[in-house]
């Protein structure tokens, strides 16, 4: 599976300010963004769960390969089974959620499970959350920026409130495609801002090349 613009912008993104002492990546892919976290912080358990077979194996074997293979452990589990058997909370839990809700799928099934919601519903999502996450933890998430008032409101019921908000744009003309959302218990003044990623054709701006310039070999 290829490393998609949306998992780097969230592993660069996601505060480590706090200090958490454990980490969980829900659906996992391939296992980068919790490969950036450990590149980041020296967050002691990071764990990662992730239904699908080769994302599976493909995760557990970057893991492996990686210089930090001690802190990092990946389960193949879905998200509900995940949560019903374990009883750890987490400081920090970051989710790349399957988001196409198009009607049209193809005939790849991995693919398809990775992109279209049906596979991890946000009111599920949003369940383990709470469930999962530390009474001082963060929850950091990237979705459409359409859907954007549905999982706030769908969080709000359960005590989650956003902290800090990151609009992305492709360009400077474009409207905003993703939102970045840190969420956590406690509630405070949202701090909102915007990042454009290209000012053309592969000319990165600086912002988005100061976020990410730490995991790229060319930038």
């Amino acid at each position: 599976m290829k490393i998609g613009t949306d998992g780097v912008l969230l592993g660069a993104w996601t505060s480590i300010k706090h200090n958490p002492f454990s980490a969980l990546d829900i659906g996992a892919g391939t296992g980068v963004i919790y490969l950036m976290l450990a590149q980041r912080s020296h967050v002691e358990i990071i764990e990662a769960v992730e239904i699908d077979d080769d994302a599976y194996e493909q995760c557990a074997e970057n893991f492996d390969n990686s210089p930090w293979n001690d802190r990092l452990f990946c389960y193949h589990a879905s998200l509900i089974e995940y949560v019903e058997e374990i009883d750890d909370k987490y400081d920090i839990v970051v989710c790349n959620p399957p988001f196409y809700s198009e009607d049209y799928k193809s005939k790849n099934n991995s693919r398809d499970l990775a992109r279209f919601q049906d596979a991890m519903p946000f009111d599920h999502l949003i369940y383990a959350v709470a469930n999962l996450l530390s009474e001082n933890g963060i929850f950091s998430v990237i979705i459409p920026n359409k859907e954007e008032d549905n999982l706030k409101e769908l969080a709000s019921k359960i005590g989650l409130y956003p902290n800090r908000i990151l609009h992305l744009k492709g360009n400077p003309q474009s409207e905003v495609k993703r939102s970045l959302i840190e969420f956590a218990f406690q509630r405070k003044e949202v701090e909102i801002s915007e990042l454009v990623i290209e000012n053309g054709r592969h000319n990165y701006t600086e912002d988005y090349k100061n976020l990410t310039k730490d995991f790229y070999l060319k930038m």
